[in-house]
């Protein structure tokens, strides 16, 4: 039993950790727009697509920081910022998930990714909009933060730059370097 209170007070302490520190990070640029939860939130275990068919669950990149990006092919905003999040990505520090959600095919996702040189984001895809909708994702691009135990901590609507320096602090204050 001490064991187990134990192992949840440290799950606390580390999600209060990743969320207090994200916090305390000053929000310049595009970071205005990150929204920072009192508190971290439970975050649905949603189901993604790849193109083969298998299913992808949230719970596959629990122990590192995730950057959760709702995009499709037809969001001007959404393309522009997916080469950041290509860069963010290479660098391996947090998992990026970018999940194409509604009408996207993978003819036209492949296209794009090699027309923009995308080279280290996966294609995952929400064709029913389920996972959009368990995430309470209205409009697009929504890009979700969450730490390393998968728990939302903030939440950005609208594009941004990720591979900029006001978004490198707060990566670096969720726990990637």
């Amino acid at each position: 039993m001490k064991a187990l209170a134990a192992v949840l007070y440290l799950g606390l302490v580390t999600a209060a950790n990743a969320q207090g520190a994200v916090g305390e990070v000053p929000l310049e640029g595009d970071m205005r727009k990150l929204a920072v939860h009192e508190t971290s939130r439970e975050t649905p275990d949603i189901a993604m697509q790849t193109p083969d068919g298998r299913h992808v669950t949230l719970e596959e990149f629990r122990g590192k920081p995730v950057i959760l990006n709702f995009w499709a092919t037809w969001c001007a905003p959404c393309r522009e910022e997916m080469p950041a999040l290509d860069a963010v990505a290479a660098d391996g520090e947090v998992a990026v998930v970018t999940l194409a959600t509604g009408r996207n095919t993978i003819d036209g996702i492949e296209r794009f990714f090699e027309e923009e040189g995308i080279e280290n984001l996966p294609i995952l895809l929400d064709p029913s909009q389920e996972a959009a909708r368990a995430m309470s994702v209205l409009g697009l691009p929504v890009t979700v933060l969450l730490d390393a135990e998968g728990r939302e901590v903030a939440r950005l609507t609208g594009g941004a730059d990720w591979a900029g320096p006001e978004a490198a602090r707060v990566l670096e204050a969720l726990g990637g370097s």
